[in-house]
């Protein structure tokens, strides 16, 4: 029995790479395997998916096992964000309702290392902690103590995922505001930035010497500047070529 494990575009997987050479040797119908991949994972199309094909070489006969998307890239995509936050602690991108993470729960229970739906919703709110994004308009933290204290166990029971068009409103309206704060935020990083890089210049003037990057990018980092902005003013060097040929 010959296995493939590969990571797929659900609901577009093709009969070219990363599948397709794969299967080729195995004399398998690569055009049923692709059919039946994408079947499975049309409820997840935009997002890559693990996907395992066995193939009894003998008999040519296959068997697909689906995986689900990592628990950040399901977070995302309910939200509708393009990207998650890079700074948690301090700069939140999005609001979740506790039907969503239901909804995100039950589709990784089978890939989650507990049983009970309970428990999956508290590791999909868990994620929400290091992905910036908040839960019933809290801090995920103390979303997880008010699951533990029972106050979700009706929808969770119920399995509730659903929204009113109400709720998805008050989504669309908290991210259009969460954004407005990060993006003055960021501004407030480059203006200070921008006031370090001053003090740099001047200090270099007064010692007739020349900081090296490492030492502005360290005085950056003090002042908790995110690496993203200090490389918009400090770009990275790039490393010498290997290999140059020599004069």
């Amino acid at each position: 029995m010959a296995e493939i494990n590969a990571l797929v575009e659900a609901g577009s997987v093709s009969a070219g790479p990363p599948l397709g050479p794969q299967l080729g040797p195995l004399g398998v119908d690569i055009g049923q395997v692709v059919s039946e991949i994408n079947e499975k994972t049309k409820d997840f199309e935009g997002m890559e998916i693990p996907v395992t094909v066995k193939v009894d070489e003998d008999t040519n006969e296959f068997e697909i096992e689906v995986g689900t998307p990592p628990t950040a890239a399901m977070i995302k995509e309910e939200v509708e964000l393009e990207a998650l936050s890079s700074h948690p602690k301090d700069e939140k991108v999005a609001d979740m309702f506790i039907e969503q993470c239901i909804k995100i729960a039950k589709s990784k229970l089978p890939d989650l290392n507990c049983s009970e739906l309970k428990s999956a919703v508290k590791q999909v709110v868990g994620t929400c902690v290091s992905a910036g994004v908040m839960v019933e308009d809290k801090d995920p933290k103390k979303v997880l103590e008010e699951i533990d204290e029972g106050k979700y166990d009706e929808e969770i029971e119920n399995e509730k995922t659903e929204l009113t068009e109400e709720e998805k409103e008050e989504i669309r309206k908290k991210r259009e505001e969460l954004q407005e704060k990060m993006e003055e935020r960021e501004e407030e990083y480059r203006e200070k930035a921008e006031e370090i890089l001053k003090q740099i210049e001047q200090e270099e003037k007064e010692e007739e010497e020349e900081f090296s990057r490492d030492e502005k990018v360290s005085r950056l980092e003090a002042e908790e500047i995110p690496y993203e902005i200090i490389v918009e003013y400090l770009p990275e060097e790039e490393e010498e070529e290997e290999g140059e040929e020599e004069a």
